[in-house]
């Protein structure tokens, strides 16, 4: 392993899969031989390359382009955004067995054009035929940068009905927002943004609107390091005012588009988050192989042994999890249950799993040689974005109890 692949964290010792890998479900031959194609990307290309996308600014935007033209000559870019967007039109169950591969790096869905799949399928469906013609097309190709603001400093985002962003309607149709939102990923360098925000006194009067940043009133406050790391921001929309045809979808109709995002959107960071637990497996695997104390090596230990057997436990039984909630959902069919199921359980895997190889590592996977500090990050995140675990345990509970009858 070479120094650039130590300060990276790539495992060039693992297995081409992996053991974590085992236990897949069913993959088409194409999708398996395209799975391989992604993974070399990632692991030849972009995570190489993750010193200078995780520092930002200029160098990172032009590493990102480069990133993005090689996957364009590779055949790979935008492989599960629709066709008439310019994606390749993979559906979830294909792209599913790609997005762990992809996601092992946190810029692998931006290298591969992948990243837009959630603003792409919702702006798609729901925004104004002007903005599709002006924006969409533009968007699944990388020309415009796009996020998503829903949760407020002062409210919590697991209660939309406490929103407190406002939007009011002119006599022209324009409308006019006023508000904050906060922890809003890639705000900082995006052209436009999705924002939640009421438009009557009725709780459930909530729309999204789509904000140009570079409109009057629109100002981004601050960066919010997550546990050290950037990448999250925080917004001011002082009287931003937005043409009438960009109004996502119907004047309060947001939560029931957000609730479509969400679903999605979980499910991608489950099967992004199998990819990560993967890549700290392996990194785990390799430093207990290579390490030696004067009694011997890591591996021979029975306490590094337990820590690999649990750790490859909880990928193993959460994966499954994961997939059922994919198959419910590209079927149409209520996916709410599995959903938030694979959820909490991908979470809490990412987290254990991390936590278990910097342990292994001992100091140094709390350094900057190895990607398991930014690894462990994300599993902590993980249990707070989209909706805390204690949420999707309390709503999962509730759905399977209703269920059952009461004994007369």
């Amino acid at each position: 392993m070479n120094s650039l692949e130590r300060a990276q964290g790539i495992p060039s010792a693992a297995p081409a899969l992996g053991v974590a890998g085992f236990g897949l479900p069913d993959c088409p031959p194409d999708v398996a031989e395209l799975r391989e194609r992604v993974a070399a990307f990632v692991r030849e290309r972009v995570m190489p390359a993750e010193l200078v996308l995780d520092a930002g600014g200029p160098a990172a935007r032009a590493e990102l382009r480069r990133l993005q033209g090689a996957a364009r000559d590779a055949g790979l870019w935008a492989l599960p955004l629709p066709v008439e967007h310019g994606g390749q039109g993979l559906p979830l169950s294909r792209y599913a067995h790609l997005a762990e591969v992809e996601g092992a790096s946190d810029h692998g869905p931006a290298a591969l054009g992948s990243a837009s799949l959630l603003d792409v399928s919702m702006l798609g469906r729901h925004a104004t035929a002007p903005v599709q013609e002006r924006s969409v097309r533009r968007i699944a190709a990388g020309e415009l940068r796009t996020c998503y603001a829903m949760t407020e400093p002062d409210t919590p985002g697991t209660d939309p009905a406490l929103t407190s962003t406002r939007a009011e309607p002119a006599d022209n149709g324009t409308w006019t927002l006023h508000g904050r939102k906060w922890f809003i990923t890639g705000a900082g360098e995006a052209d436009l943004v999705t924002v939640l925000a009421r438009t009557g006194d009725d709780p459930s009067d909530l729309s999204l609107f789509l904000v140009p940043t570079s409109a009057p009133g629109f100002r981004v406050v601050r960066e919010l390091p997550v546990l050290g790391a950037g990448g999250q921001w925080e917004i001011e929309l002082d009287g931003v005012t937005v043409p009438a045809d960009h109004l996502v979808g119907e004047r309060g109709t947001a939560l029931r588009i957000a609730g479509e995002r969400l679903r999605l959107g979980r499910v991608l960071r489950c099967l992004r988050w199998l990819g990560q637990a993967e890549r700290a497996f392996d990194l785990m695997c390799v430093r207990a192989r290579s390490r030696s104390q004067t009694s011997g090596p890591l591996a021979d230990r029975q306490l590094v042994q337990q820590l690999v057997f649990d750790a490859l436990l909880a990928i193993r039984t959460t994966r499954p999890l994961v997939y059922e909630a994919v198959v419910r959902l590209d079927a149409g069919e209520d996916s709410r249950v599995e959903t938030g199921l694979a959820k909490v359980a991908a979470a809490r895997m990412l987290q254990q799993v991390a936590d278990a190889a910097i342990q292994v590592h001992g100091a140094a996977g709390l350094g900057p040689d190895t990607a398991l500090p930014a690894l462990f990050r994300t599993g902590r995140a993980a249990r707070l974005l989209d909706g805390p675990d204690e949420l999707h345990i309390a709503a999962v509970a509730r759905r399977v109890l209703r269920d059952y009858e009461v004994p007369s």
